[in-house]
């Protein structure tokens, strides 16, 4: 496949691990309890829509930024990207977020972590209604990230980046007290795995992957459909033919051109 002798696909999988790092720091970070107050919902909200948008803005032209497994699945849905990159960026998000919450866990004061901001389910709400809820979060954002992705969408209003973190807020204004707001499996994973607490955990992969293959499916087939045949979504799938809006391979010797998409 061309995209392993890309340096741009090497630099777009480091992209989503050090992006992915960064987020679940700040956004964990801000979740964390100082005192003996309740938790400031807004702050948590503005904390990971501010991290997402900050992090689209500088890295959404190299990688995506998609930050998390549940959006790179929608992608791969909508034949969007290739399954090796898919599957490179997944497993570069879920080590970005252990990393990022591995080194909040270390500088944080032993009084202080608690349960490191992991997502749990509140007393009151059953496993099913968690998981529709996890699906109802993740389906808005990343109806999100494929409308203000699309290179189709010329009139583009407003800033991509402010649009997904504006989505990722809202999410956790709402999902904060059913679920802690999850929409991210790789968000999810990296506490659980420092703390080493897995209590219910599937409900923060099945219900972010449901919703953003629902939003996939949705979008790409209903809201805006894409005319493509089996053959050239296969092709993509295997790497054998560039998505649109995707950056054409590098050539050993001939530097390519940065081409950045506006955000």
């Amino acid at each position: 496949m061309w995209e392993v002798r890309s340096p741009s696909f090497w630099r777009a999988v480091f992209a989503e691990f050090f992006a992915t790092m960064i987020y679940v720091f700040f956004g964990l970070g801000a979740s964390l309890r100082w005192g003996a107050g309740p938790l400031n919902v807004l702050q948590v909200a503005l904390a990971f829509g501010l991290a997402a948008a900050t992090l689209v803005q500088v890295l959404g032209h190299v990688s995506g930024a998609h930050l998390n497994p549940a959006v790179t699945f929608a992608f791969l849905v909508g034949a969007q990207l290739s399954l090796l990159r898919a599957v490179c960026y997944v497993l570069a998000q879920v080590l970005g977020g252990v990393a990022g919450a591995a080194a909040l866990y270390g500088l944080t004061p032993a009084a202080i972590r608690g349960n490191l901001a992991l997502n749990t389910i509140h007393p009151g709400v059953t496993l099913a209604q968690a998981t529709t809820v996890e699906i109802f979060l993740t389906l808005q954002f990343v109806l999100c990230f494929f409308a203000t992705y699309d290179e189709r969408h010329n009139g583009r209003v407003g800033s991509v980046a402010l649009a997904i973190g504006f989505s990722l807020a809202l999410g956790h204004l709402f999902g904060i007290y059913y679920t802690g707001a999850g929409m991210n499996p790789a968000r999810s994973f990296a506490p659980a795995v420092i703390t080493r607490n897995f209590s219910n955990h599937w409900v923060y992969w099945v219900g972010p992957i449901l919703g953003a293959t629902l939003a996939g499916l949705l979008y790409d087939f209903v809201l805006c459909p894409r005319m493509r045949g089996l053959a050239e979504r296969l092709a993509i799938l295997k790497g054998e033919q560039v998505a649109e809006g995707q950056a054409p391979p590098e050539l050993p010797g001939e530097p390519m051109e940065l081409k950045t998409q506006a955000l």
